[in-house]
């Protein structure tokens, strides 16, 4: 996936002189296609990210199109502020992007661990959020918001999960996609970001009927569709590498609580910081988000009423 963003960022530049390049001395390797192929729109702001967030509104309003790369602890966590006051509240065209979402740094502990920042963006008015789950959905994703020119936050999560789909999407904002179909009405997962491939392989190994959807829109979201899934199921299983509060699990709840009332399974991170170090896996197993513990969580609830 991160091939996928390096890629598109490259593309959007040689087409467009405007788009500018920032980063707060992170992504080198990342870039080094961007900076042999448009060095003139790169722009290292070191470690300052408010003071790049800050810098990349000024570039905005000049009639630049900024992208603003980050560690999704740094951005937009850490900058929450300036995204509010010096972008969205003025409904600039600037693209955030924050790497390694969820618990990609693992290693790195909770300073660099970053679960709540769907939570973060969502509540800020003007600013859109994505979050895509293969280097199919980042590609649209990308484009759609540059298109879009509205603030957008785009977080990035583990980069080798494996694609959810299998060929180029005609995605439309708002939207979610079908990454597996299926005809029960029994149960249907709904998921974002790394653990849309998990919802495939759990879905096709033990509920070969169920539908899969992806949703790389976290906000703006396609409520007449949400509604018409919830409305069409007994179970709804909403996965994500995010904390429970706040993220894709609420906004599936806000949506099915208002028109469509169902029985939602929030799968995601609960309210506690990880306790150990260790690797990604390790973290995914201790947080209850591997394959196995999923496995377990959906079965019991489906079997308890």
């Amino acid at each position: 996936m991160r091939d996928a963003f390096s890629d598109s960022i490259v593309r959007l530049a040689k087409e467009d002189p405007n788009v500018l390049l920032l980063t707060g001395d992170h992504g080198y390797a990342l870039f080094d296609d961007f900076r042999k192929e448009c060095p003139a729109q790169y722009i290292n702001a070191g470690i300052a990210e408010q003071n790049m967030v800050g810098m990349a509104a000024g570039l905005a309003r000049a009639g630049f199109r900024p992208i603003v790369y980050g560690l999704s602890a740094f951005v937009p966590v850490r900058v929450v502020e300036q995204i509010k006051l010096d972008i969205a509240h003025d409904q600039l065209p600037v693209i955030l992007i924050g790497d390694g979402a969820g618990f990609v740094y693992s290693y790195l502990g909770t300073s660099h661990q970053s679960t709540e920042d769907i939570a973060c963006t969502r509540a800020i008015p003007n600013l859109s959020v994505y979050s895509p789950a293969d280097r199919f959905e980042l590609r649209a994703c990308m484009d759609l918001a540059y298109q879009s020119k509205v603030p957008v936050y785009l977080r990035i999560g583990k980069s080798d999960r494996g694609d959810a789909h299998v060929a180029v999407l005609q995605a439309k904002i708002g939207n979610l996609l079908k990454a597996k179909s299926g005809l029960s009405k029994q149960i249907v997962f709904v998921a974002t970001g790394s653990l849309v491939r998990t919802a495939v392989d759990i879905a096709t190994e033990l509920y070969p009927d169920a539908a899969v959807w992806s949703v790389p829109f976290i906000k703006p979201i396609n409520a007449v569709q949400v509604t018409a899934i919830c409305t069409q199921s007994r179970v709804v299983v909403v996965l994500e590498e995010h904390s429970v509060l706040g993220g894709l699990g609420s906004v599936i709840t806000e949506i099915a609580s208002q028109f469509s009332p169902v029985r939602i399974l929030r799968i995601g991170v609960q309210d506690r910081f990880t306790q150990h170090c260790g690797s990604y896996e390790y973290l995914l197993k201790e947080h209850g988000l591997d394959k196995l513990a999923i496995e377990d969580r959906i079965k019991a609830f489906i079997t308890g009423y």
